[in-house]
């Protein structure tokens, strides 16, 4: 007989059969009907709500996350929103579908890119990585297409040491587990520490506790899965949390207390009613035991009175022996910096001429095999071209550059070479300086712009100037003189000027005041100028007429420096790239005059020489192409007087892409050979920028050798501008 004994008893089958259905039932009540689990961690996976008159229980996380389900009922209908018909259909359908980790059906949980098909339990996908987001839609992505974060290129933040919620040393790697903040970039922490304090601050009070920045902070730890509660803060919801707060203070603190009824009865009125000090609040007496007339209602307590009548005094502490030894180790450093600064200052100072060599070794950074960056410009948007190159996830400043120019989205781009790299940077230069700088030609100032100050123009251009020089662009030769020595201090010992600011109706109001020729024209310049002072924070009382002269100083240093800071900090951050800064810094001497001085005019004789000439090894050929040299030279020097429809600069233009000498010089230096065509009517120069080679027609006289030569560099010219 198939039987079996229950505490002495034989047990039929079918009973038997009946009590594990029982179990069974009780059991799945108890579990996730989406998960199976019957874990109650709000934390992890949400409420666990069960309804018992369906006789179903889900995590409230599970729920959220399901690909096929939605909200189409009120708050209050089924489970938030959630029709039980709904959710029910979500079981049927998640329980044909197997998770990709525990193998197990019901896995209702899918990554929202449509080509990825990978299913899971919600506490499956937490535990491999999946990120689900408590916004929008609420979708989830697998570990192969969850959001990322990545510090920005222009980030000079210092690696974090610990995490900022639990304090515990932390891995410097961005990863799953590890998240910052997006707007200082400084606050690192842990995600299980995010999370644990998402839920005890909730909506209203979670914010980044290094910067204190809540919006973007929020937005930001929402996008890498972080569940942020729409509720008020865990320690608001305590019961009785701030009892204490209620409590007032009712004791008598007088030396002798008259009251029979002991130090801590007080009457609601008359000379046993307990007064509290006025001032602190925290001290007592009965208005008897104070002397005090029962109308009297104002007391203070010993230890206010003294303070508030100046007789109080503090005790002096002893030093301790630390803080003597930090000044020492304070004093110890500044004896190093200072030998440091030394030493730096004893280098062999270099002459202005050896800005060219100190490029040229900076130049080695740059990877001869390495992959190229290539940048295609669209018309005349070299600018958005450049900006856009800075930005790259990839960039690399190290890389070569390959720059290709087209007239529209649809022309076809040809072969390019380094010559079209020049062109590129020549004509950046020309834009560069209409965007953060003003002032003059030649002697332009960074200008202040908040928009450019939050989307980090001033790093992206100072890092393009930087590219410009190391990788064969043309000295820049614009900066004012007073902006190259608020950003390298060079030269030291000059004074910043009223002259050095641009011409703007502030400078015609601090001009005002700089001319004041008595007291009264002086306040009167002031109060004209009133507004400007008072943002500036130089709006002060002036008894004499020399006082002008501070003032006006120090409306310029604010104007210059002060309220420059951040922009410089960012300028000189963006020429770091690729060591060009701490050159400057060093040998600042040797920069002045490419970063300030325009380059000098293209002569006949300057240009020629630039130009390594290659004869052929036949006599007789040679001969010929003497004489064309000596056309060469001719057609220079009519350029230079203007007897020619082009200049120096298009002919350099025509030859090497460049309409100056570049910073770092012509690399491979230019050369000139020839060719000798059948029939000269056709016989125009050709040009190889990218060798910087120029290949001259060998023809019977001059008038033929000019009007081919003006005509191919008047057609590049033309070609250029379209």
């Amino acid at each position: 007989m198939n039987r079996k004994l229950e505490k002495g008893f034989l047990v039929s089958p079918l009973k038997m059969k009946r009590k594990t259905q029982r179990v069974k039932q009780e059991c799945s009540i108890d579990c996730c009907a989406l998960c199976q689990l019957s874990e109650n961690c709000p934390d992890k996976h949400g409420e666990k709500i069960t309804l018992k008159s369906h006789k179903l229980t889900v995590h409230y996380f599970c729920l959220l996350m399901s690909s096929g389900i939605y909200q189409r009922g009120k708050e209050n209908e089924g489970i938030y929103g959630f029709l039980v018909d709904d959710i029910k259909q979500e079981i049927r359908r998640s329980a044909r579908l197997k998770c990709t980790v525990c193998k197990k059906n019901g896995a209702s949980v899918g990554c929202s890119v449509k080509s990825c098909k990978k299913k899971v339990h919600f506490p499956c996908g937490r535990q491999h990585h999946f990120i689900s987001q408590f916004t929008g839609l609420f979708p989830s992505f697998c570990k192969n297409h969850s959001p990322t974060q990545s510090l920005p290129v222009s980030s000079c933040v210092s690696e974090p040491l610990c995490c900022s919620v639990c304090l515990d040393p932390i891995e410097p790697v961005l990863s799953y587990y590890v998240l910052k903040c997006p707007a200082c970039h400084g606050s690192w922490f842990h995600r299980e520490c995010v999370q644990n304090q998402a839920h005890s601050a909730a909506k209203f009070f979670f914010k980044c506790t290094l910067c204190n920045n809540k919006d973007t902070f929020q937005k930001e730890m929402l996008r890498m899965g972080i569940h942020i509660p729409e509720r008020d803060a865990a320690w608001e919801l305590e019961e009785n949390a701030y009892r204490d707060l209620l409590q007032v203070y009712e004791h008598c603190d007088a030396n002798k207390c008259l009251s029979h009824k002991g130090r801590d009865y007080s009457s609601q009125q008359g000379l046993f009613q307990i007064l509290r000090c006025t001032l602190c609040g925290s001290r007592g007496v009965h208005r008897k035991c104070a002397s005090l007339k029962p109308f009297e209602t104002n007391w203070a307590c010993e230890d206010c009175a003294e303070a508030e009548d100046g007789r109080a005094s503090l005790p002096r502490q002893k030093e301790s022996p630390q803080p003597v030894l930090q000044r020492r180790n304070v004093t110890m450093k500044r004896s190093l910096s200072m030998t440091t600064l030394q030493s730096v200052c004893k280098r062999p100072s270099l002459s202005e001429g050896c800005a060219k060599e100190i490029l040229l070794k900076l130049t080695s950074q740059l990877a001869q095999n390495s992959p190229s960056m290539t940048v295609v410009v669209n018309g005349n948007a070299v600018l958005e071209s450049a900006m856009d190159l800075v930005k790259r996830s990839n960039f690399n400043p190290c890389h070569a550059l390959v720059v290709k120019f087209t007239s529209s989205k649809h022309t076809p781009i040809s072969p390019t070479g380094p010559g079209d790299a020049r062109r590129f940077f020549r004509l950046l230069v020309q834009k560069l300086q209409n965007t953060i700088f003003e002032g003059p030609d030649g002697a332009k100032n960074l200008v202040f712009d908040a928009q450019a100050l939050r989307e980090d123009v001033y790093f992206d251009v100072g890092c393009l100037l930087s590219l410009n020089l190391v990788h064969g662009g043309p000295p820049l030769g614009f900066f004012s003189k007073a902006l190259y020595q608020c950003l390298f201090n060079f030269p030291s010992e000059t004074p910043l000027t009223l002259e050095n600011i641009g011409n703007t109706v502030f400078k015609d109001k601090v001009k005002k005041i700089q001319d004041s020729e008595s007291l009264e024209e002086l306040r009167e310049a002031m109060q004209l100028a009133s507004e400007f002072l008072e943002v500036t924070g130089c709006m002060r009382p002036v008894n004499k007429l020399s006082d002008k002269h501070t003032l006006v100083n120090d409306i310029v240093t604010f104007h210059q420096i002060t309220r420059m800071q951040l922009p410089f900090q960012r300028f000189r951050e963006g020429l770091k790239t690729l060591g060009v800064l701490e050159q400057v810094q060093m040998f600042p001497g040797a920069f002045v005059d490419l970063f300030c001085s325009s380059p000098d005019k293209l002569t006949a004789e300057c240009v020629a020489a630039l130009f390594t000439v290659q004869f052929s090894d036949k006599e007789e050929t040679s001969a010929k192409e003497s004489n064309v040299v000596t056309f060469w030279k001719h057609y220079l020097l009519e350029c230079e007087v203007g007897r020619c429809a082009t200049s120096l600069e298009d002919v350099l233009i025509f030859a090497t892409s460049a309409d100056v000498v570049p910073a770092v010089g012509f690399r491979p230096s230019p050369t000139i050979s020839f060719f000798h065509p059948l029939d000269t009517a056709g016989a125009f120069p050709e040009r190889q920028p990218s060798s910087n080679h120029l290949l001259l027609p060998v023809v019977p006289s001059y008038q033929v050798f000019k009007k081919h030569v003006e005509y191919a560099v008047c057609q590049l010219t033309v070609m250029e501008g379209i």
